[in-house]
């Protein structure tokens, strides 16, 4: 049998082949797409990339690691810190050193610090806020990924496992 016979007339082979081909495109290449918006994708609440920041002049920590974020941070809410603080591991004894109160306290603008994780390189995050409550708020980078700054509440019952470096005395 003539399988063009089995297509009611008027009906064209080549726009139901068209058809069948395109359906078979959009059967492949959707999962390609949803992949690449998934991992393209930013949320606006939670994270987001920091590139278009560019480092001041000075600035010797390393770009998109969590350092340089607390250095701009800091820098931001005109209170800079120096930049020879080296890995975020040695911040919390050199800015002792350097005559900055450390405890275990958050507070605005206070730098978050912990030395035992990252393979021994430490982190730092910068506080943006203290509620009521005693809950802290934190932006933090290169948590996520390079260049990738994230934003997490800590209960108050978590502060007493970081070092907080505030300003001088």
């Amino acid at each position: 049998m003539n399988p063009l016979l089995l297509y009611k007339s008027g009906t064209s082979v080549i726009k139901e082949l068209t058809i069948a081909f395109a359906v078979i495109l959009f059967l492949v290449f959707m999962p390609i797409f949803s992949v690449f918006a998934l991992t393209h994708a930013k949320s606006t609440t939670t994270s987001s990339k920091m590139s278009t920041i560019t480092s001041f002049p000075g600035d010797l920590y390393a770009w998109g690691n969590c350092t340089w974020w607390v250095s701009i941070r800091r820098s931001q809410i005109n209170d800079p810190i120096p930049n020879t603080w080296g890995n975020a591991a040695t911040w919390a004894e050199r800015a002792a050193d350097d005559g900055y109160v450390v405890d275990h306290i958050p507070s605005y603008g206070a730098i978050m610090q912990i030395s035992n994780v990252d393979g021994g390189l430490g982190h730092v995050a910068f506080v943006e806020s203290v509620d009521p409550d005693g809950t802290w708020h934190i932006s933090e980078m290169n948590v996520l990924g390079l260049d990738v700054v994230d934003y997490k509440a800590n209960p108050p019952s978590l502060a007493q496992n970081y070092n907080f470096i505030h300003d001088k005395v």
